[in-house]
C-alpha cells in the first residue's frame, strides 16, 4: 500500500480543520473517547454541532482562540492507500509553518470560502505549492451549503483559480466543490450538487497517480549511517538501486559495487524513493554520513556557489548579505555565507523587487550564497531532497530559513 502525504492551505476560517476531522470521521479513523472529547468540548463551546475541526486543533491556544498556529500532522488510511495530511496554518505570519507542511506533500488542499472566493492567501499559497514543487493542486470550493449549492459561484471560482494558475507552475489541478460541515464531496458524492461530476475529494486522494512524481532516473542516496560491515543507511532519495549495481561515491570518486540491500522487513533486491535501507557493499571504502551515493555517469553538481530561493523563518533578524549561518543539506552540514541577495519576492503579484537589501519573517527571495565545503547538489525541480536545504543560527542553533536550490557552481 502507497503512501500519500498531502497539505492543507487556505485563508483563515475557510474550514481546513472542518475539513481533515470531516475525512478522519467518515473514514473511521478516529477513536471513540476522541470523538466524545471533542463532543464534550463543542457542547463546552457553545457549539451546536460536534465541531470537527477540534480533532485537529491540538494546541490549547488553537483550540480557545479557534484557528490553526502550528502544522498539526495527522494519519489515516483507507483500504486503498496510507495519508499523512499536514494541517497547514491560514494567518500570513505562520507562512513558514506552511511552508514546512508543504515542502514533502505530493498533493496540496487548497480551501476557498465559497462566499469570498478567491483572497490574497488563497494565491500566496498556491504560489509558495508551485514554488515548492507540489506536483497536484486541489482546489477546494467550501461552504457551498452557504451559497445554495449554486453551480455558478463555483464556475466562477474555479475559472478565476484557473487563470491565476496558469501563471505558476501547476501540472495538475483540480477543483471539487464541498461542504466540510456537512460532508458533501468529502467520501461520497453530494446528492446536493447534481451539477457535479467529477470525483469525491476522498476518491481523488485515493486514485491520484503520484509513482511518477518520483525521480528514478537520477540514482542519490545520501548516507546517514555507517555500520560495520561495509553497511551503509539512509533514505532513497532518487533512483533506483538494485543489487549488482556499480556505484560512486562522492565526493571521494571512489567505485564499488552492491552486494545486499535490506529494509527494515527483510532483504530487497531493489529500492527507489522514499525507501529507507541499508546497503552492503562489495569493497571495504571510507564512506561517512554526508557522503552521496549515484551512478558513476550520473552525478550531481559539486558546488560550493549556490543560487536558491529561500523563505525567510527567523523573526528576530532578517537576512542580508553578508550573514553566517549553518546549512543542511540532504545529511551534509556545512557553514555558509549570504553573497548577494538578488530579489525579493512579491508573492501576492509575483513582482520582484530588486532593490530589496533584505527579507525578512516569511518573505522569500533569491540569493547566492558560499559555503565552506561542497555541496552535492540538483536544481530543487529535479530532485526536492537533494535540491532543497535548511539554514541555522549558528548561535541559537534555530532552523531561519529553507531554500531550492536553482543552481550551483
Amino acid at each position: 500500500m502507497d503512501l500519500l502525504r498531502f497539505a492543507t492551505a487556505g485563508s483563515v476560517d475557510d474550514g481546513k480543520s472542518t475539513l481533515i476531522g470531516r475525512l478522519l470521521y467518515d473514514s473511521k479513523a478516529i477513536f471513540t473517547d476522541q470523538l466524545e472529547a471533542v463532543e464534550a468540548t463543542s457542547r463546552s463551546r457553545g457549539d451546536e454541532y460536534t465541531n470537527l475541526a477540534l480533532l485537529t486543533d491540538g494546541l490549547r491556544a488553537e483550540r480557545e482562540q479557534g484557528i490553526t498556529i502550528d502544522v498539526a500532522y495527522r494519519y489515516f488510511a483507507t483500504p486503498r492507500r496510507k495519508f499523512i495530511i499536514a494541517d497547514t496554518p491560514g494567518h500570513i505570519q505562520y507562512t513558514r509553518n506552511m511552508v514546512t507542511g508543504a515542502s514533502t506533500a505530493d498533493l496540496a488542499l487548497i480551501l476557498v470560502d465559497a462566499r469570498k472566493g478567491l483572497v490574497e492567501q488563497s494565491r500566496r499559497h498556491a504560489f509558495l505549492c508551485s514554488l515548492l514543487r507540489v506536483p497536484h493542486l486541489v482546489l477546494c470550493v467550501n461552504k457551498m451549503d452557504l451559497v445554495d449549492h449554486d453551480q455558478a459561484v463555483f464556475d466562477r471560482i474555479a475559472d478565476e483559480f484557473t487563470s491565476f494558475a496558469a501563471k505558476l507552475d501547476a501540472p495538475d489541478l483540480t477543483v471539487i466543490p464541498i461542504s466540510a460541515l456537512h460532508g458533501d464531496n468529502l467520501v461520497t458524492r453530494s446528492e446536493r450538487m447534481p451539477w457535479y461530476d467529477g470525483p469525491s475529494l476522498l476518491h481523488h486522494l485515493e486514485h491520484v497517480h503520484i509513482a511518477a512524481d518520483r525521480n528514478l532516473v537520477d540514482v542519490r542516496f545520501p548516507v546517514q549511517y555507517v555500520i560495520e560491515g561495509r553497511r551503509y543507511a539512509g533514505q532513497v532519495a532518487g533512483g533506483v538501486l538494485k543489487t549488482g549495481d556499480d556505484i560512486l561515491v562522492l565526493p571521494s570518486g571512489l567505485t564499488t559495487r552492491i552486494t545486499h540491500i535490506d529494509t527494515a522487513d527483510g532483504p530487497v533486491t531493489e529500492a527507489y524513493p522514499p525507501m529507507s535501507i541499508t546497503i552492503r557493499t562489495a569493497d571495504n571504502l571510507d564512506i561517512t554520513r554526508g557522503d552521496l551515493i549515484c551512478r558513476p555517469h550520473n552525478t550531481p553538481a559539486v558546488a560550493q556557489d549556490i543560487e536558491a530561493m529561500i523563505c525567510w523563518m527567523d523573526e528576530t533578524r532578517p537576512l542580508t548579505t553578508g550573514g553566517h549561518y549553518a546549512i543542511k543539506h540532504t545529511t551534509r552540514t556545512a557553514h555558509t555565507v549570504i553573497r548577494g541577495l538578488h530579489y525579493r519576492l512579491d508573492i501576492n503579484t509575483l513582482h520582484r523587487e530588486e532593490s530589496a537589501t533584505q527579507l525578512g519573517l516569511n518573505e522569500i527571495g533569491r540569493v547566492t550564497l558560499h559555503t565552506t565545503v561542497p555541496l552535492l547538489t540538483d536544481e530543487y525541480r529535479r530532485n526536492r531532497t537533494t535540491g532543497g536545504f535548511i539554514v541555522i543560527d549558528e548561535t541559537s542553533n534555530r532552523t531561519v530559513g529553507a531554500g531550492m536550490i536553482l543552481k550551483g557552481a
